[in-house]
C-alpha cells in the first residue's frame, strides 16, 4: 500500500511497511540523521481512543522503560525505533525464566519514579474491567455460577482495595517487549490508571501459541514470585489480577463472538486459580 503523508516537520523518509494489525499499519522510517524510527497510524475503528491513551503514557514515561514518542499528528504517532529483538526470542532461545525476568526488570523501570503528574487521559483501571462486569452479571442472572461470576468478585475486591494506584501499561506480553539500543523497551501501551498488579497478569496468557507453558502450574507459581517481588506485591495478590485479567480478556472474546480464544483464556484461568488455591 501507499504510504501516507507523513509531517514535513518529522523530516522523515524512505517508509516501509513493516506489520499491520487491526488497529494500525507500522512503519518503519528513516529519520534526518539516517536513524530509523517508526510511525504508528492508526486505522478508524470502534475503540481508537484506547490506542491514544498509548500517546500520553508514552510521554509522560519520558523514554524510561518504554519507547521515546518522538512526534504525534493527528491519529499518526512517530516512534523510536525499538529494536528486532522480541521477548519470545529470549524464550525460545534461553527459556522462560529468562525471559520473565527481563519482563521483570522491565516493571520496575516502568514503575520507576516520575516527577511529573499523570495525564488526565488515562483510562480507570475500573472502566477497563467493564466487559468483565457486564459478562458476570449475565451470568449471575441466568443462575449461572460461572468463572465470570468468581472472577468479577475477585476484580471488585482488587480495586477497592489498591496496593496502590499508578500508570499501567496496560498490554504488556512477549510481543510488546523489544531489545534495541537503549536495551529493553515496552511498546504499544493503552495507558491505565491502577494497581501495578494488573500490568503483570498478561504475562501468564503469553505467548499465545505456548499454551502447554502458560498452563504450567510450575511456570504459573514461579511468574506469581518474581512478579510479587518486583512489584512489592504478595503472590497470592498478583495471581488474583492474572485470574482477573484472563477473565476479562475473555469476555472480549465473548463479545467478538471468538469462542476459541474465549475458552483458552479461560483454561488458563482456571489452572490460575488451582494454584491461587495452594498459597
Amino acid at each position: 500500500m501507499d504510504a501516507p503523508a507523513f509531517p514535513a516537520r518529522w523530516r522523515v523518509s524512505t517508509p516501509e511497511l513493516v506489520a499491520e494489525t487491526f488497529s494500525s499499519h507500522i512503519w518503519k522510517v528513516r529519520r534526518e540523521d539516517g536513524s530509523p524510527a517508526i510511525v504508528k497510524a492508526l486505522k478508524p475503528f470502534d475503540d481508537v481512543a484506547d490506542e491514544l491513551r498509548g500517546e500520553h503514557y508514552l510521554a509522560w514515561r519520558r523514554g524510561e522503560g518504554a519507547v521515546r514518542l518522538l512526534g504525534r499528528d493527528g491519529h499518526s504517532m512517530l516512534l523510536e525505533y525499538a529494536g528486532e529483538t522480541l521477548l519470545q526470542q529470549v524464550l525460545d532461545e534461553q527459556g522462560d525464566n529468562a525471559a520473565t525476568a527481563i519482563a521483570a526488570d522491565l516493571l520496575a523501570k516502568l514503575f520507576s519514579p516520575s516527577k511529573h503528574p499523570f495525564p488526565p487521559e488515562l483510562q480507570p483501571l475500573k472502566d477497563r474491567f467493564s466487559s468483565l462486569f457486564r459478562k458476570a452479571a449475565i451470568d449471575r442472572d441466568a443462575g449461572h455460577d460461572s468463572i465470570y461470576v468468581e472472577a468479577a468478585v475477585i476484580a471488585d475486591r482488587l480495586l477497592a482495595n489498591p496496593h496502590d494506584i499508578r500508570l499501567l501499561h496496560g498490554d504488556l506480553h512477549h510481543d510488546n517487549i523489544l531489545y534495541g539500543p537503549r536495551g529493553w523497551l515496552a511498546i504499544d501501551p493503552k495507558g491505565v490508571l491502577g494497581d501495578p498488579g494488573f500490568d503483570a497478569a498478561n504475562m501468564f496468557y503469553n505467548p499465545l501459541d505456548r499454551d502447554e507453558l502458560c498452563l504450567d502450574p510450575e511456570r504459573i507459581a514461579h511468574m506469581a514470585e518474581v512478579f510479587a517481588e518486583t512489584l512489592g506485591q504478595t503472590p497470592p495478590a498478583i495471581l488474583d489480577y492474572a485470574i482477573a485479567y484472563g477473565c476479562l480478556s475473555a469476555s472480549w472474546h465473548h463479545e467478538d463472538d471468538n469462542p476459541g480464544e474465549e475458552n483458552r483464556e479461560l483454561s488458563i484461568a482456571a489452572a490460575i486459580r488451582a494454584v491461587r488455591a495452594s498459597f
